[in-house]
């Protein structure tokens, strides 16, 4: 009997957004072969943004794999749900209601398709190509624009029972605390630990110290990067911004770490660049606020996937994810 070189068989990660959508090759190992991009917003109808996809991909597949090497396709995407494949409601596509995606796309490639939102396939990148290789129980944060999570136990995913488990960036931690831009509810996580509530902090706090490097800067240039260029030069307000983050976020990471008791928390997208500024003040407080049991036992790592490839890899690890 042959043997199968597993090197060889390869799946189709994307990773669609609300402007641009994300693609590649992937093989087994983890490497991208080829990969690409389009935008999103260019195809208001899905079934035209689904022939753009293939007509691009297509010589991408016939180039690096035969029909026989090539297993499937994995999708991230706003409000996927694991279990029918669709994806619902989401408000930053142009494709409303409740999308039979992956069915569209088994019949336009002839292939299984599955999908999952994009911190959960983030998760199961890093569980198979990345920092939590050999991990059966961890929780992936991904601090960007918003925040999002995976959380892995026994090492599964878990999608609940409608396949929308996970959203952890949007449990409470201030009760009537700063509203949501989007959502309204007040005092969420995302509010204060995405890159939007480090922005949101900085304006206010460097309102207060008017003596602030943050105030060199119009109002409309304030971000979480010029936040940490100030932090670097030693701006006493941009640490505190950061500061004040990581106690709201390991604050939340407590509560986390007492439900699931992850052997890790892995750390991921552009609000990790600021390092120590934001990871002292949030290890700090999640021990504060954890049981005895649960002290020193939970490590926060950051990601070993590069930001780019990401949510490539997670979503072709969809496809071999058992």
């Amino acid at each position: 009997m042959s043997l199968i070189d597993l090197s060889k068989q390869v799946a189709l990660g994307v990773d669609i957004g609300g402007t641009n959508t994300k693609y590649g090759i992937v093989n087994h190992r983890g490497e991208i072969l080829a990969k690409g991009h389009l935008k999103t917003e260019d195809y208001p109808k899905v079934e035209d943004f689904i022939d753009a996809l293939y007509n691009e991909v297509s010589p991408l597949i016939d180039k690096h794999c035969s029909q026989k090497q090539f297993d499937g396709i994995g999708v991230g995407a706003p409000n996927a749900n694991f279990y029918s494949g669709t994806i619902e409601q989401a408000p930053n596509l142009h494709w409303k209601g409740i999308v039979p995606f992956a069915e569209l796309m088994t019949k336009k490639f002839g292939v299984p398709c599955k999908m999952t939102n994009d911190a959960n396939a983030a998760a199961l990148g890093e569980m198979m190509f990345g920092a939590a290789r050999g991990m059966k129980d961890f929780i992936m944060m991904t601090l960007g624009t918003g925040v999002g999570s995976g959380i892995v136990a026994n090492g599964q995913l878990i999608y609940g029972h409608d396949g929308f488990a996970g959203e952890l960036g949007h449990t409470i931690v201030k009760p009537g605390g700063r509203k949501h831009w989007s959502t309204g509810s007040e005092g969420s996580l995302e509010a204060y630990a995405s890159a939007t509530g480090i922005t949101i902090t900085a304006k206010k706090m460097r309102a207060e110290f008017p003596d602030s490097k943050l105030n060199e800067y119009p109002e409309a240039e304030i971000n979480s990067q010029v936040v940490f260029e100030c932090a670097k030069k030693g701006d006493a307000t941009a640490i505190e911004v950061f500061r004040y983050t990581g106690q709201k976020l390991g604050e939340a990471l407590a509560n986390f770490v007492m439900f699931s008791s992850p052997e890790a928390i892995l750390l991921f997208g552009g609000v990790i660049h600021a390092g120590d500024f934001i990871l002292k003040p949030t290890k700090l407080h999640m021990e504060r606020n954890l049981l005895p049991i649960f002290r020193n036992k939970v490590r926060l790592v950051f990601s070993e996937l590069d930001e780019a490839d990401a949510a490539i890899l997670g979503a072709s690890a969809l496809v071999w994810d058992k």
